[in-house]
């Protein structure tokens, strides 16, 4: 369900492409010291986004560092970490068992199920460091499996399940800027889940499993109507966003929000045209 919350390379100058690259370089390799491969393969451009709104917003002190890596072994890559690297290193990894843990109880996945005892042990550290976050996820995530099973329609009930979630993952800490930080991260994740169930609607519809936008989509308006929803998530996520006082790393973080997380939006609407020329 993740990966929509990245940039817009084309519209990025070349040094906040790299300084954004060396900060998603850095978040793997603080997967990789703490967690090992199995944690690496957890890695998500979201969670990049976390580290660099974070940084910009409490002004962490930041290391500069070189490491090589399996996908780049020949050269040294530039890697930024700080305190936010650490914290959503260890929430990547929390959603990621939590994500495996459901795909079992509700797909009976094997290979999730192998995947999910890999990271239990890791999983139920995190949760005792971070017991409110913890809480918040499973009873959000369980709220949410409920609704799936029972085939709810009502996208804003099921998309404020995942918004609740990434609400209290955006609270790094309890003070005066955790109410905006819990809007945007409510509004991004009801985006996400939203764009993740818009994106998959067509397989699901094929392989009868469940969607939310299945009977949105009887309408004949139904495309406007989920590009207006969609449009109205990520501007309330950054009229929320505009309210913090960041400005380092600014243009990597509007970049983000007001291009980049439309970079699937786009390609699905370009395979749909495509589709549509090639059945004229």
């Amino acid at each position: 369900m993740f990966g929509y919350i990245t940039i817009c390379k084309p519209e990025l100058k070349i040094k906040d492409f790299e300084r954004y690259k060396a900060f998603y370089c850095g978040l793997c390799q603080e997967l990789k010291e703490k967690y090992g491969m199995g944690g690496q393969m957890t890695l998500t451009y979201d969670m990049t986004f976390l580290v660099v709104l974070l940084s910009s917003l409490y002004e962490f002190q930041t290391e500069e560092e070189s490491h090589r890596c399996r996908v780049h072994p020949a050269k040294k890559q530039r890697m930024l970490r700080n305190s936010a690297t650490s914290y959503a290193a260890d929430m990547n990894l929390l959603l990621a068992w939590y994500h495996l843990k459901d795909d079992w109880e509700d797909e009976k996945k094997v290979s999730s199920l192998a995947a999910g005892k890999l990271l239990k042990r890791k999983a139920g550290r995190i949760e005792e460091t971070y017991r409110r976050q913890s809480r918040v996820f499973e009873a959000a995530l369980g709220e949410l499996s409920q609704l799936e099973k029972e085939k709810s329609t009502d996208i804003d009930q099921t998309a404020g399940c995942f918004g609740r979630l990434m609400e209290e993952l955006f609270v790094y800490r309890k003070d005066m800027w955790e109410p905006t930080l819990r809007r945007i991260g409510f509004f991004m994740g009801k985006f996400i889940y939203i764009m993740d169930a818009y994106e998959d609607l067509e397989e699901d519809l094929e392989k009868g499993r469940y969607n939310p936008l299945r009977e949105l989509r009887k309408k004949e308006d139904y495309e406007q109507r989920v590009g207006d929803i969609l449009c109205m998530m990520m501007g309330e996520c950054s009229a929320e966003f505009e309210k913090l006082p960041c400005l380092t790393d600014i243009d990597i973080l509007r970049n983000i929000l007001y291009d980049g997380v439309w970079n699937r939006y786009r390609l699905i609407q370009k395979k749909k045209q495509e589709e549509k020329k090639g059945n004229e």
